[in-house]
């Protein structure tokens, strides 16, 4: 029933959904650092979003050699992706955080082209960035840009397994079972960062909040849509991701970008439309 009622939502709308709901997510994460800490609620968010998509797909543990490897590989990147984003989210505001991270992608559409058209969105992209650097009254951290940077790399593998794992599952369990390796490798360093207030009450209960909006449901989702439309369809949707996160923070934790930071946004968004869009237009 519930891969029926998931199949129901057009794609594009899945992607949407699953944007909105991701940052909102990341939002909220990040109003509970300081209880405990970035990689204290990544642990959380991956545990509980592995646990929620196990009981509702209870995936067959008899899997292929393939799809073992396929599983394992996305549940390391998932990991890897995460904790670097919320190190990165720790430093600097959150629209700036998916900006950065956002070049990744970005980098995955232009791989191998020639063409000086993709060089344009190459040259667009780094002019954002260099606003990013410039614009604004605080001097961002130059760690919390690298791990931004990170997560993105990261994200280019997302793409890449998504598509893999979406083709050697019909379902979600696939997905379940990648949560699983990503919240086993996630816990231990959540602990070592947050040790006994990972335990709280609250935090618990957010933590769960956050696992449902950042992970459950954008990545459902976003693999049940990467089935039905094209990687190009797919990363073009997801360019208003920065933009999106921009919103998020200025409305849930108050960080207004400058002007020449939304510019910046703007510039990244475009270069990356520009470049999943035409980099492998015949």
């Amino acid at each position: 029933m519930t891969s029926r009622l998931i199949g129901s939502i057009p794609p594009t709308a899945q992607v949407l959904v699953g944007i909105v709901s991701v940052q909102v997510g990341a939002a909220l994460a990040k109003q509970l650092f300081a209880a405990a800490g970035a990689t204290g609620i990544v642990a959380l968010r991956l545990v509980f979003a592995a646990l929620i998509l196990l009981a509702i797909w209870r995936p067959s543990l008899r899997v292929t050699r393939r799809t073992a490897g396929v599983v394992a590989a996305y549940g390391s990147v998932l990991a890897a992706m995460n904790i670097l984003f919320y190190l990165a989210l720790e430093r600097i505001p959150l629209g700036i955080a998916v900006t950065v991270e956002f070049l990744g992608p970005m980098m995955l559409a232009l791989a191998g082209s020639r063409r000086w058209l993709d060089a344009l969105w190459a040259v667009l992209a780094g002019a954002g960035v260099l606003l990013l650097a410039r614009g604004g009254d605080a001097e961002l951290s130059l760690l919390g840009l690298f791990f931004a940077f990170a997560a993105g790399v990261c994200w280019a593998g997302y793409i890449l397994l998504g598509a893999a794992l979406g083709k050697q599952s019909a379902d979600g369990s696939g997905l379940a079972l990648a949560m699983g390796v990503a919240g086993v490798i996630a816990l231990p360093v959540g602990v070592v960062g947050a040790g006994p207030d990972l335990m709280s009450p609250g935090v618990l209960v957010v933590g769960l909040g956050v696992a449902l909006l950042s992970s459950v449901i954008p990545y459902t989702l976003e693999l049940e849509a990467l089935r039905k439309i094209p990687p190009r369809v797919f990363g073009i949707l997801m360019s208003l991701e920065p933009a999106v996160a921009a919103v998020a923070g200025a409305v849930v934790l108050g960080e207004v970008l400058a002007v020449e930071q939304w510019v910046a946004v703007c510039c990244v968004v475009g270069a990356s439309v520009g470049a999943t869009r035409f980099s492998r237009a015949v």
